[in-house]
């Protein structure tokens, strides 16, 4: 009897202190994402106007919303077990539907998109409910509350996919507010009342690492986007130096989040008597703005290497400078939150950004590449020498600002 219960559980089998490595399946998932990331970034290269920004910030949120709430899932559920492996392949063919209705979401696609994002958001929570009915009783209630409100959402999401323009676009943020708030009031439900970040016993190893592979994915985006574009362009000096500016920026944005964050990260979650707050607040929330400072940075690269000379369009100053500008942003509020302190050097390159704002008028957008670049790199080598420094003088990383 009891053994025929342990071949029913799906959860993960917790070793003390080891955390749950990321398995091939998880990372055969997050392939849709890639795709996902590049018809984001390529939307809005289409449409670089505050509508066409609107529209693509609202659908990244979505795309990070069921990536992240994924990655909760199978930090319980272990994908080495079959139904929860073949859950992940049902939900990469949904997410593949998904992405497909990205740049067409807001036109005839919207119903394949809310559809495809209902289906797996909704469908994903009702299995972890099934799955830890009889193993979890505190996450059991979890997932009933969070699918409770899931399906409150999805009547928004629903109801916008048969709706026009400016309603579609409120109907839907609507609907993104719900389950964003959600989190932060512990999926209050009547009749079960809420939970609390204790209740979220989440492995940390395991959730830093996830989003650390996203932001290495988006970074390939980059990576990507900036190798195909140059592949469809004559090599002129211009364009080689756009290259070449748009490689060392990527490497820059790499260092900053890997070279210190990202480990003392997944170190201060691991060791947490509440890893579930650290999960909601850095992994979940603020991660989205680092990796939408990378989209966004991916976009500006590829205006600079179409049209690295001339005249500078309002467009592209604010893709160049917003960027990398919330990429630091969310660096500074993950390393604030995992750490304690603010990073000064990040302080410094957000100040050096806004002080590029008036240079807009008459830089190119390969002068303005450069000087985002630099600072990137700034941001990159203070850092790593701070670490140096405090190393020499006995300070631990968590102290290095």
């Amino acid at each position: 009897m009891n053994q025929a219960a342990g071949h029913r559980n799906l959860l993960r089998q917790r070793q003390g202190h080891e955390h749950g490595k990321v398995t091939f399946v998880e990372l055969f998932f997050d392939l849709v994402f890639v795709f996902a990331i590049t018809q984001l970034s390529h939307s809005l290269l289409k449409d670089l106007t505050l509508l066409g920004a609107l529209h693509t910030g609202l659908l990244f949120l979505a795309v990070w919303w069921v990536w992240i709430y994924t990655s909760w899932v199978t930090n319980w559920l272990d994908p080495e077990r079959t139904p929860v492996r073949l859950l992940l392949l049902v939900l990469m063919l949904a997410g593949l539907i998904l992405s497909t209705s990205l740049p067409e979401a807001f036109a005839e696609k919207g119903l394949a998109f809310a559809g495809a994002y209902v289906f797996m958001q909704v469908g994903r929570s009702l299995f972890m409910a099934v799955a830890v009915r009889r193993h979890s009783a505190g996450n059991f209630r979890n997932f009933q509350r969070i699918t409770a409100w899931l399906v409150l959402s999805a009547l928004f999401w629903i109801a916008g996919a048969f709706a026009e323009a400016e309603v579609r676009l409120a109907l839907w943020a609507a609907a993104l507010a719900i389950e964003y708030v959600s989190p932060s009031l512990g999926f209050w439900t009547p009749g079960l009342g809420r939970s609390t970040t204790a209740d979220w016993d989440v492995e940390g190893g395991h959730m830093a690492e996830r989003c650390g592979l996203f932001v290495i994915i988006a970074l390939g985006e980059s990576i990507l986007v900036t190798g195909a574009t140059v592949a469809e362009l004559e090599l002129t000096a211009g364009t080689l130096a756009a290259f070449v500016t748009s490689f060392i920026g990527s490497v820059a944005m790499w260092w900053i989040y890997f070279d210190i964050g990202a480990e003392r990260g997944s170190h201060t979650i691991a060791g947490s008597d509440d890893p579930g707050r650290l999960a909601r607040i850095a992994y979940t929330y603020i991660h989205l703005l680092i990796v939408a400072g990378i989209i966004v940075g991916a976009v500006a690269d590829e205006l600079v290497l179409a049209h690295p000379g001339g005249h500078l369009e309002a467009g592209t100053a604010a893709a160049l400078l917003g960027g990398p500008a919330l990429y630091l942003v969310g660096n500074t509020l993950f390393k604030w939150t995992t750490a304690g302190r603010v990073p000064l050097s990040h302080l410094a390159g957000l100040i050096l950004l806004a002080g590029l704002v008036p240079g807009t008028v008459v830089l190119s957008p390969l002068l303005l590449g450069v000087a985002v670049m630099l600072i990137l790199v700034l941001v990159a080598v203070w850092e790593r020498l701070s670490l140096r420094r405090g190393q020499e003088a006995g300070i631990s990383s968590a102290e290095i600002g």
